[in-house]
């Protein structure tokens, strides 16, 4: 079998992505178009600002992704594609561009599960990394820890019953005045504060569960800034920012790291936007290596929305005969 060139595309919130990457993990090329600054000034993203400003980007990606690559539409042996979860607009435009490129060209279509594209960017960062392994998946949409059994075997072990740790990050730097996107204002502003100024709380589920839940720490620092502002007491935003950080930090790494102890796995992995913060990969190696476990992570161009992953998804896709024909929709919820 010659080379697997897989065209990855992905659009499934703010960031119009394309990708080819060959034989699942060698990156020819990786396009992002980042809506950042148009949604900033809203506080947050605006779907349907999304979903025109795909439409407007999307070709050209895909052009620069094939000519940074040095390749042709003729030289692409699949398109792969973030089908869901996401914003269903922003989905649609990626899956029509792939299913009208598949189409066309007649190349296989493989539809990939946004999660399982963030799990995967390990892969390519790290190339001698193989399943099994546990992965913490924290994003502005997601918080999972599911085990890698192969590479299209995954289970979910945990998630959150509530907020996702990087949704939970974004509206506590709205409340402090920060910007938007919340994690890395709160992780650059969490550098100049102390972690134990203040102790908020960190949730656990009855019983075995991993679960995690966000809402209780977001609302138990919204009623302490608020009782301060009512008293009229002036606060320091640097220690509420460590403080609120070292509270989902701390929860993060207890749970992965006992789904880990749990499974028997000795390697674990980060993924998706949250995976990029500095004290959470600092806190995750350093109580791993206690357990005798090591913690590998994307850099953090990977662990944003990016169609490398996707890409690399669609590889180990391509591999195992999952192909999707022209009736793929996208679906703004679809269980992992």
């Amino acid at each position: 079998m010659g080379d697997i060139l897989i065209l990855g595309i992905e659009s499934s919130c703010d960031e119009t992505a394309a990708a080819v990457v060959k034989n699942g993990r060698e990156v020819l090329s990786n396009v992002i178009n980042t809506q950042i600054e148009l949604h900033k000034k809203f506080g947050g993203v605006v779907p349907e600002v999304a979903s025109r400003q795909h439409i407007r980007t999307i070709d050209g990606v895909i052009d620069k992704a094939l000519s940074d690559a040095g390749v042709d539409f003729e030289d692409i042996t699949a398109i792969a594609v973030t089908y869901g979860p996401g914003l269903v607009g922003a989905l649609l435009v990626g899956v029509s561009s792939a299913k009208a490129l598949a189409y066309a060209l007649k190349k296989p279509l493989v539809p990939v599960h946004h999660i399982k594209g963030h799990i995967m960017a390990n892969f390519v960062e790290h190339k001698e990394l193989e399943p099994p392994f546990v992965c913490l998946v924290a994003s502005g949409g997601h918080s999972h820890i599911v085990e890698v059994k192969d590479y299209t075997d995954i289970e979910i072990l945990a998630r959150t019953r509530d907020d996702a740790a990087g949704e939970a990050f974004d509206k506590i730097a709205r409340v402090l005045g920060l910007g938007y996107p919340g994690g890395p204002l709160i992780d650059k502003l969490a550098k100049e504060g102390d972690k134990n100024a203040v102790h908020f709380p960190r949730v656990r589920m009855d019983g075995d569960s991993l679960d995690f839940s966000f809402s209780g720490v977001k609302t138990a620092v919204i009623n302490y800034l608020h009782k301060l502002d009512q008293n009229g007491e002036s606060y320091n935003k640097a220690d509420i920012a460590a403080s609120f950080q070292e509270a989902v930090v701390d929860a993060l790494c207890t749970h992965t790291i006992e789904a880990a102890r749990r499974t028997g796995n000795k390697t674990i992995t980060l993924a998706g936007g949250v995976a990029s913060n500095s004290a959470l990969r600092e806190k995750m190696t350093e109580e791993a290596a206690k357990e005798g476990m090591r913690v590998l992570y994307p850099s953090p161009v990977l662990c944003t929305d990016n169609a490398v992953m996707i890409a690399c998804a669609g590889y180990y896709g391509y591999l195992n005969n999952e192909f999707a024909d022209m009736t793929l929709n996208a679906s703004a919820s679809v269980r992992l």
